[in-house]
């Protein structure tokens, strides 16, 4: 964390303090509009644990801390080159492109020494997919790491970021599928790398669009594809998570989501002032739900959470039935061979490592890293951990002699401590 990020929350921070004998309970209620309260009542569970440190100081005092961080924060500000691909429906895709600079060598030295050794990186493009509710901008800290050495591609997802909304959603009503997404990666694949070997890194739905790429195009991973990374994801059965709460509630709350999400969809002006009125409620169920570690910088967290409230409501309705559907467990075999690294959080609520595991039993010769103080944006909380294990898979795919990772520098054992 930066110094000056440092001095805005501990300024912020010092503020709230003195107003935290404050009650804000029946300013709250007074801000709470129709449809934040419906909100928050698919949230009630989710919310129980967080909801009493958010009344107990200053709504105000809240605000200047995310308005200071929001000021200083550093991540998420990384652009490439930008370009455009069109889906089948002609839907635009915005994707960037980061490529090797061998211009600024002497600058790049270090770093690359770092992940790779001494040996520069082979051609390749490592394309990376994120997950939903989120943006390109989700992989700020391995595309840092990457930039100038490797070629990478970054996308932002149909109605996520900066592509535009989906086409096949807003003409025909009809919600997004993962199958879809799949294809639309392929678009982007066609544009941004039309040749050469590609390593596919996916984070949650980013992992199922990868799967699902692999599913309709099994060509295009036998002959391009030299490895990829699953990281926080799943190949199916998404119906049973629990998200950490009790399986009756849980039952309970899934089977009015569908038509809550939809019908608040439609009223998605009124909606988005009622999320803005609950901006607390929900700050403390997303780092609920992100992270596992008391510790993660304010900057991070208030990072995740701005790129999931920019997530309008009528896109979150659009993609939910999508992950009930989802099931590309037979796709996986395409990966058989490959270099595959398939890594999770111990204590992610969101898709559950077991998941992970499920999928690198049909994946024997895959690496699994089960990071045990992490939860579902693990690529943020323990950015130096996923990295390392990206350079070991690019490493094993050909994309650098394997020789040539530096000694201790992630290790490629089954499991892995916090970085």
């Amino acid at each position: 964390m930066s110094e000056g990020n440092a001095e805005a929350v501990v300024s912020a921070v010092a503020s709230a303090t003195e107003a935290a004998t404050e009650v804000a309970a029946g300013g709250w209620r007074r801000a709470t509009g129709i449809a934040g309260v419906a909100i928050g009542v698919v949230a009630a569970g989710a919310a129980a644990g967080v909801a009493i440190e958010r009344l107990t100081v200053g709504r105000g005092m809240r605000q200047k801390a995310r308005l200071a961080l929001d000021s200083t924060g550093p991540y998420g500000g990384l652009r490439g080159t930008p370009g455009k691909a069109y889906a089948d429906d002609g839907t635009e895709l915005y994707y960037e492109v980061d490529d090797v600079d061998p211009e600024k060598e002497s600058a790049l030295t270090r770093r690359r020494r770092r992940l790779f050794g001494r040996k520069a990186p082979a051609p390749v493009t490592v394309v990376f997919s994120h997950g939903y509710c989120l943006n390109q901008d989700s992989w700020h800290f391995q595309r840092a790491a990457l930039r100038g050495v490797v070629r990478t591609v970054h996308w932002d997802q149909r109605s996520h970021g900066r592509s535009a909304r989906g086409v096949s959603q807003v003409r025909d009503d009809r919600p997004v599928t993962i199958d879809e997404l799949g294809r639309d990666l392929k678009a982007v694949i066609d544009a941004a790398v039309p040749e050469g070997p590609i390593v596919l890194v996916g984070h949650s739905m980013g992992g199922m669009t990868v799967m699902a790429l692999a599913d309709a195009f099994p060509e295009l991973i036998r002959d391009r594809v030299v490895g990829a990374a699953l990281v926080g994801t799943s190949s199916g059965r998404l119906g049973e998570v629990n998200f950490g709460l009790p399986v009756a509630g849980v039952n309970a709350v899934r089977r009015v989501l569908p038509g809550v999400l939809k019908a608040l969809g439609q009223r998605a002006d009124l909606v988005e002032k009622g999320r803005r009125a609950t901006a607390d409620l929900f700050a403390g169920i997303i780092k609920r739900y992100s992270f596992a570690s008391r510790d993660v910088d304010p900057a991070v967290a208030r990072f995740a959470e701005r790129m999931i409230e920019s997530t309008p409501i009528d896109v979150v309705a659009e993609y939910y039935p999508a992950f009930n559907d989802h099931d590309k467990t037979a796709a996986l075999t395409h990966f058989a061979g490959l270099p595959v690294l398939v890594l999770a959080g111990v204590r992610d609520m969101v898709t559950p490592s077991e998941h992970s595991e499920a999928i690198a039993d049909l994946l024997p010769d895959a690496e699994l890293v089960l990071v045990p103080d992490a939860g579902h944006l693990v690529m943020l909380e323990h950015p130096e951990l996923v990295t390392d294990r990206l350079a070991d898979l690019l490493a094993r795919a050909g994309a650098v002699p394997a020789a040539a990772t530096v000694d201790g520098y992630g290790s490629t054992s089954s499991s892995a401590g916090p970085g």
